[in-house]
């Protein structure tokens, strides 16, 4: 026998014992996934996602024993080796409170190393991949240790290269509690703007070539197209962070100077999800509860975009959240994951409108739904029929006032006789600046606040433990300026106001003779129904809000 031969037989030898080794293995993976019941797969034909792999990092992946192979919406199949290690425990439960639904499936060790040599050829993926940001947690907590306000985020952005400036940008939203950055190309530069509270304020002006590069960086994120400039494209994408992932929306339309960039920033950590939180009075706190542990009917609050309704209803959905309860929503988007709870997304491409989402939720056998919005007389009509079939259902329509709802439903083509029965409360709402505590200043009300106040609240002073309302009253207005915890706006934060009718014997009756808003209005202000306006006032008195204020939102 030559050398050659007897060194193909070992050869031969070696791989033989490599092969039963590797099937031995996979024999011990497939039973340790039987034991725990979960599924087990060599991953020979299934396609590994390479935005999936992405969504945590190598060193993470590798210390956790585990990768991601697959997401749909917010699933995520995660493949792994030992369903008992708890590094893998440990981060398959902080991927959970990011708001991921995990399936994990259990594969052998030289197929998840096999898995993992992948990310060798992604490329870095510490600061951008396609449909993901990931600022690292370091990187964050710097850049915001030094951005206190928004002069010194202004000063960041004179001094940094246009790489490094939406990170910067965006950490700087975050830390200053901003929900939009607006970038609107002019003749020479291109202005910058924040949205704070609902009210934009100007932070600097860019260079075009600045401008060029964040947009190209913005489009590859949310996988638009580079080479579209006269069309509007709408897109998303994510910043990871070790504990929460916030979600951007994109908005891009061409312009004379050049395409505007709109980025709504839905930070899950600035939604208040609870009741108390949402700046209700008491009276009227205790009113929602009652309606929201009924167990049938439909709840409908409106108000125009940015007044607040999304945040109301995820409110009102962890109120009912619970073990024996089964809540499914229709969303376009969805804005917020909710633990606990079955959340689906519109997707008219895909044939999931609200109408017919709602009719495959209908069949799911849901105790609760919430439908994003109703737009048109088939999701109306279908969200009302549940109502009416043993569903509580919340949703929002568009209208200015709480009296609208029922005017609008009928122009949608609703019948009466079922608007009636089917909706048990309508509320509208809108969003008011909280005056700054650290520099609101108090002052002597004038004669003509005087004759507001008192226009307002006289009808309803019996009801309420008011002040006197006269010359010697005095009220809150904004600071002058120079204050560092508003950023010199004179306000921070925003609280909601309300008005709301519940369906009586006598609302029913008005309502089967299709009434006008203005109906609709006397009848619920005669039941005891506080507006809009009446309840902006009585934050005004206790100090919360300004006059100028209620009048910029209220008019």
């Amino acid at each position: 026998m030559t050398q050659t031969d007897s060194n193909k037989k070992e050869a031969e030898l070696e791989k033989k014992l490599s092969e039963i080794q590797l099937k031995r293995t996979e024999e011990d993976s497939a039973a340790l996934a039987k034991k725990f019941n979960l599924p087990f797969s060599d991953l020979k034909a299934a396609p590994i996602d390479n935005d999936a792999l992405a969504i945590i990092d190598e060193s993470t992946a590798r210390s956790s024993s585990l990768a991601i192979i697959y997401k749909s919406g917010n699933k995520l199949t995660v493949v792994i080796t030992d369903p008992e290690n708890s590094t893998t425990q440990k981060t398959l439960e902080t991927l959970k409170t990011r708001g991921f639904i995990v399936n994990p499936i259990v594969t052998s060790p030289s197929v998840l190393e096999n898995i993992l040599n992948r990310y060798k050829f992604m490329g870095s993926q510490d600061i951008f991949e396609i449909g993901a940001i990931e600022i690292k947690e370091e990187e964050l907590n710097k850049i915001q240790d030094e951005i206190k306000n928004i002069g010194d985020l202004k000063d960041k952005v004179t001094k940094i290269s246009a790489t490094r400036m939406l990170e910067t940008l965006i950490a700087g939203a975050l830390k200053i509690g901003a929900s939009d950055i607006h970038f609107e190309p002019e003749s020479e530069k291109t202005r910058l703007r924040y949205r704070f509270d609902g009210v934009l304020n100007d932070v600097t002006m860019l260079d075009k070539s600045s401008h060029e590069k964040i947009l190209n960086r913005i489009k590859v994120l949310s996988k638009l197209k580079l080479n579209i400039h006269s069309s509007p494209q709408d897109g998303r994408f994510t910043i990871r962070q070790k504990t929460v992932d916030v979600e951007v929306r994109v908005s891009i339309l061409p312009s004379e100077f050049g395409e505007t960039i709109v980025m709504r920033l839905l930070d899950p950590r600035t939604i208040k999800t609870r009741l108390e939180d949402l700046g209700m009075r008491e009276d009227l706190l205790k009113i929602v509860r009652e309606q929201l542990n009924r167990a049938t009917g439909a709840i409908l609050t409106t108000g125009p975009t940015g007044s607040g309704k999304t945040t109301s209803l995820y409110a009102f959905v962890q109120y009912l959240n619970s073990s024996g309860t089964k809540i499914i929503t229709i969303e376009d988007p969805i804005e917020y994951h909710i633990k606990g709870i079955s959340q689906t997304q519109v997707d008219n491409k895909k044939g999931y409108s609200f109408a017919n989402g709602l009719r495959a939720v209908v069949r799911q056998d849901p105790d609760i739904i919430l439908v994003g919005e109703i737009r048109d007389r088939e999701t109306a009509d279908i969200a009302l029929q549940a109502a009416l079939t043993g569903h509580l259902v919340l949703s929002t329509i568009h209208t200015n006032d709480s009296a609208g709802t029922i005017p609008r439903l009928i122009d949608l083509g609703i019948q009466p006789q079922i608007i009636a029965p089917a909706i048990n409360m309508a509320m509208a709402q809108r969003l008011i600046r909280r005056l700054c505590p650290s520099c609101k200043t108090q002052k002597k009300v004038n004669h003509e606040e005087l004759e507001k106040i008192q226009k307002n609240l006289m009808p309803i002073k019996t009801r309420f433990k008011l002040p006197k309302i006269d010359t010697l009253l005095k009220i809150y207005s904004p600071g002058k300026g120079g204050c560092k915890e508003c950023n010199e706006l004179g306000y921070k934060g925003r609280i909601g106001v309300y008005e709301a009718f519940i369906i009586s014997k006598e609302m029913e009756r008005l309502i089967l003779k299709s009434p006008a808003i203005s109906d609709v209005q006397e009848l619920a202000e005669k039941e005891g129904m506080i507006t809009m306006l009446q309840d902006a006032y009585l934050k005004l008195l206790d100090g919360i809000t300004s006059i100028e204020e209620i009048e910029r939102v209220l008019g």
